[in-house]
């Protein structure tokens, strides 16, 4: 299997995230449940989970919360901060996992204005200032689209959101652990990733980090494990946010992933999948029949969106799985207005998507086998 589907979910697993999975199920109790052994052990380590995403984004560890992925934190951070009188402006760009809470809380009074993208699926920027109300409260964007890979230009945001005293959510899915960030550099007041992609984590892994002086509603209340008798969850974070027991196997997991990251240096992941992503695009791009979608000049994340002619994306993915055994993701990729933008709605694209696992064979073998396909169409 050549596994080409990492903007879903990295795979294999480094073998350290496997250990500490299993060690955390064979010793790890629930974390501020109790004070015996067990339970800290799973505390420690939920601590130094903390420690290393905030190290990793530039936050205070107590304003680092887990989730289950970036859809949760996503709806955490809009839930919690939006409303209706409000006023949001988002892009073309975004998954689903933006998109959905913003129109649920559009039906409920918010406004909410939409940045075109082109043909291309790149962003005309003006329209952030066109779109300003006087209610604006926040921008809400991904860092890097999950179907061509372009990554947005989070500068020209953050500035604009600082002339404007506007709040910045940003959705990291596809970003976090394969692109630097620093949270005050990029001017970020949350930020929203998942533990299963970029960052080697186990799947049911996620968080948000918040900026000092930011409060944000708790989407679910329950057991906090502290001030039990309050009728109110806690106020304080991460306790405010973190309801119930937490996934201490998978945050055990989600600890490794960040330590391989930062053994082995973002940069030096980054330049590898570059190269594989550049290698396979030269290696396909002289075929007549191929779209290759995003504007090619502009920084990319390890993702290639494509079709062969007019064959349905997926049942070009089918045939890369069965007769070449290459795993990719076709179809509309939970992202609709990029697909429209794209003119993509009707045929899909095939995404491929590079990892740190991947090698020049496993390419090589997808260069010949998109070329196959295309011949035989």
């Amino acid at each position: 299997m050549i596994y080409l589907d990492h903007a879903a979910t990295s795979l294999p697993k480094p073998p350290e995230v496997l250990q500490a999975v299993e060690t955390a199920l064979q010793t790890y109790g629930g974390a501020g449940r109790g004070v015996h052994e067990a339970a800290m052990n799973a505390n420690r380590n939920v601590f130094a989970a903390r420690a290393a995403v905030a190290s990793l984004f530039g936050f205070s560890p107590e304003r680092v919360a887990f989730t289950a992925n970036a859809t949760h934190s996503l709806n955490l951070a809009i839930s919690g901060l939006l409303g209706p009188g409000d006023h949001v402006i988002s892009t073309a760009l975004e998954h689903n996992s933006v998109l959905r809470p913003l129109y649920r809380l559009q039906q409920e009074g918010m406004e909410l204005s939409i940045v075109p993208a082109d043909q291309n699926g790149s962003l005309d920027y003006e329209q952030f200032e066109r779109f300003l109300q006087p209610n604006t409260k926040a921008v809400v964007c991904t860092h890097a689209s999950n179907v061509t890979g372009g990554i947005l230009d989070l500068s020209f945001i953050s500035t604009f959101c600082k002339t404007h005293d506007l709040l910045l959510i940003v959705d990291a899915a596809q970003t976090a652990g394969i692109l630097p960030i620093d949270a005050t550099l990029d001017g970020i007041d949350v930020l929203c990733f998942t533990g299963h992609k970029g960052l080697f984590g186990p799947q049911g892994t996620g968080g948000l980090c918040i900026r000092k002086g930011l409060d944000i509603s708790p989407l679910i209340v329950g057991g906090s494990g502290t001030d039990s008798y309050a009728k109110t969850q806690p106020e304080d974070l991460p306790e405010a946010l973190e309801a119930g027991t937490r996934n201490g196997p998978g945050i055990a997991g989600l600890l490794a992933g960040i330590q391989f990251i930062q053994r082995v240096g973002i940069e030096n992941i980054k330049e590898k999948t570059d190269a594989l992503r550049s290698a396979f695009i030269e290696g396909i791009s002289s075929l007549p029949d191929i779209k290759i979608y995003g504007d090619q000049a502009d920084p990319h994340v390890s993702i290639v969106a494509l079709n062969i002619a007019d064959i349905d994306a997926s049942f070009v993915s089918h045939v890369l799985a069965d007769e070449f055994g290459i795993c990719t993701r076709p179809g509309a990729h939970c992202a609709p207005l990029a697909h429209e933008a794209l003119g993509t709605k009707s045929q899909g694209v095939v995404r491929f998507s590079f990892g740190l696992t991947i090698t020049e064979a496993d390419v090589e073998a997808a260069i010949e086998a998109v070329h196959s396909i295309a011949k035989d169409h």
